[in-house]
């Protein structure tokens, strides 16, 4: 049996700390990362990206005098909350496309950016909402947004691998629904909404490293990291408070956890198959992640200890579940 995690679903709300951890764990002697927390050289996955990049289309549009067609505005959430599962289809892409190492070979990267958002919101229940566009429209969008689209294309290349037997690929998502949702959340919301939209593949080798930190907190880290010179940052991008409290005002992974079929796991029922996937828990409500933003010079011992010990709670109650 492998000795390492073949998949991990980093989850939390928005600025709960990560991105902090991936890039922690990205500092990280390989031999210590290996053998203390069972997580081999690190293949990063994220859609982050891809919910940037939408804007950017919506941006476009709007500055030629055409509608929207993702969000209403930039400071709101998603017109349709099924776009997170629009997100997660796109993920599951780069999670093939980096198995088999296939390589886009193309004249323009924002008009196959475009054709993979169009094909993932259909299979989630939308129209085409890009190819409709006119002709000469979609053309001007593709030339304003192709060094954008490039650069998602070549930061997930620059991974790929012919050997995995010593990697995990870590996916992070932020899911959640509005502020005083009841449980459990319904529609397009929540983690009940999106794990299932993950490709078997996926959820076959996958392990749930949940970082638990309060709506509240959610927000006061976002507000603290955001830096409106760096939208497109993994680290220092903020969300707009009407998202916050729309999107991610709470989250159901408690109420997953206290209804799943097996402790410490997920129950996942998808198409006649069923799922429960090993759930660990990073507990940073207390906040012992934000050092990270910090130059590594500047990352103090008590605070790397602090943070491998929850690192390594976490991981271990994964181990034991994932191993059996």
């Amino acid at each position: 049996m492998s000795s390492i995690f073949k998949t991990i679903l980093l989850f939390a709300l928005p600025a709960s700390g990560k991105s902090e951890v991936r890039n922690f764990m990205a500092n990280m002697e390989p031999e210590r990362l290996r053998d203390d927390f069972h997580i081999g050289a690190n293949l990063q996955l994220d859609d982050f990206p891809y919910v940037h990049f939408m804007r950017l289309i919506d941006n476009c549009l709007e500055r030629r005098g055409e509608d929207r067609i993702f969000y209403e505005s930039d400071d709101l959430p998603y017109y349709d909350e099924r776009d997170w599962g629009t997100l997660t289809l796109l993920l599951n892409e780069d999670y093939s496309n980096m198995k088999a190492q296939r390589y886009l070979n193309t004249d323009s990267y924002a008009m196959d950016l475009f054709s993979r958002i169009d094909q993932a919101g259909m299979k989630v229940g939308f129209e085409s909402r890009i190819a409709v566009l006119d002709d000469d429209l979609i053309e001007e969008l593709a030339d304003e947004l192709e060094e954008d689209a490039k650069a998602i294309y070549e930061g997930l290349e620059s991974q790929y691998t012919d050997e995995f037997n010593d990697r995990t690929v870590i996916i992070e998502c932020a899911r959640g629904g509005p502020d005083g949702s009841a449980m459990p959340l319904t529609g397009g919301y929540g983690y009940q909404f999106t794990i299932p939209h993950f490709s078997e593949e996926i959820l076959n080798d996958a392990v749930l490293l949940y970082i638990w930190v309060t709506p509240e907190e959610s927000r006061r880290k976002n507000n603290e990291r955001a830096n409106p010179d760096d939208p497109g940052s993994n680290l220092f991008h903020g969300v707009p408070m009407g998202v916050m409290l729309g999107d991610y005002g709470c989250d159901d992974m408690a109420y997953l956890i206290e209804h799943s079929e097996e402790p410490n796991t997920i129950t996942i029922n998808k198409e006649g198959k069923t799922w429960h996937i090993p759930i660990g828990i990073f507990d940073n409500r207390i906040d012992k992640t934000s050092f990270l933003r910090k130059d590594k010079e500047l990352w103090r011992d008590e605070q790397i200890d602090e943070m491998t010990q929850s690192i390594k709670t976490a991981t271990d109650a994964m181990w034991n579940k994932y191993r059996k």
